[in-house]
């Protein structure tokens, strides 16, 4: 049984949930269990969506699952699709802003990714976390040489490193140069992703609660890293995984169990369901 919450707040419409850390295990998979919390939540009246640095095409195999018809967010914020992947909204990163992220990222040794159109660009297939995110995102990325010019239509740079300080600074560094440009954060250790100044999880709280016409307190969010506090700023409930980073379980009314635990499967059990005087089967 799922721990219960004990947290006063008004009954749940929607539960916006991040993807990688949260929703998936380590090996970014679904679980039975978690398949079944959705569907208990869409039993309960309750909206479900997921919001997440990957490109769409990265997760049609979640929507697919979950039969997710909610809009979904993708790029944190920075497109906005239907479940059949028709664009709603999009942001993209102005081309000054790209070239010279670039630049940053490269001048603090991490290895940029550029995602643009439909197409994932990096220089070196043997780089760190290349394999596992093509495994992750089930398409390949287009190996060159040099970025495509011009580079207009980038959703997202990516800068990664497994050196997790070396990427918090650089991280800073954009964001003090470019914050007027772009949105800087980490979506986990080993990355940094860089998308339009619109392209933001604040962003994206905001724009399905318009789109979905449901008011902020009615509004679950759940995440673990800090790209996923800004969606707590719109967020009648907030929920830090156990995994997540200390600054968000400080900024969460509530922490659950790690992603290796099921976290989100008892997030569902013990403050979604209970909310709307459901209990889990």
């Amino acid at each position: 049984m799922a721990e219960q919450c004990n947290i006063e707040h008004k009954p749940i419409r929607l539960f916006i949930v991040d993807v990688d850390g949260t929703l998936v295990t380590p090996e970014k998979e679904l679980t039975p269990r978690a398949i079944k919390a959705v569907d208990e939540l869409y039993d309960a009246g309750i909206k479900f969506t997921i919001t997440s640095g990957r490109p769409p095409r990265g997760m049609k195999m979640l929507i697919d699952k979950l039969k997710i018809t909610a809009p979904i967010s993708s790029f944190n914020g920075g497109v906005f699709v239907n479940p059949d992947l028709s664009v709603i909204e999009a942001q993209t990163v102005p081309e000054p802003a790209v070239k010279r992220t670039i630049e940053l990222i490269q001048a603090c040794g991490l290895d940029p990714w550029v995602y643009q159109g439909q197409e994932w660009y990096i220089h070196d297939p043997n780089a760190p976390h290349v394999s596992r995110e093509q495994w992750t995102v089930k398409f390949p990325p287009t190996v060159v040489d040099k970025f495509p010019e011009p580079l207009d239509q980038v959703f997202k740079v990516t800068g990664v490193s497994d050196d997790y300080d070396r990427v918090a600074e650089c991280s800073k560094h954009i964001q003090d140069e470019l914050g007027d440009q772009v949105t800087a954060a980490r979506s986990q250790p080993y990355y940094v992703d860089v998308t339009s100044p619109h392209a933001n999880k604040r962003h994206v709280s905001e724009k399905l609660s318009k789109m979905l016409n449901i008011p902020f307190a009615e509004i679950a969010t759940i995440g673990d890293q800090p790209s996923d506090l800004l969606m707590f700023e719109c967020a009648g409930l907030k929920i830090a995984m156990g995994n997540g980073a200390d600054s968000v379980k400080q900024a969460a009314d509530f922490v659950t169990t790690s992603n290796k635990e099921e976290g989100f499967a008892n997030a569902v059990e013990g403050c979604l369901l209970p909310s709307v005087g459901k209990k889990a089967a």
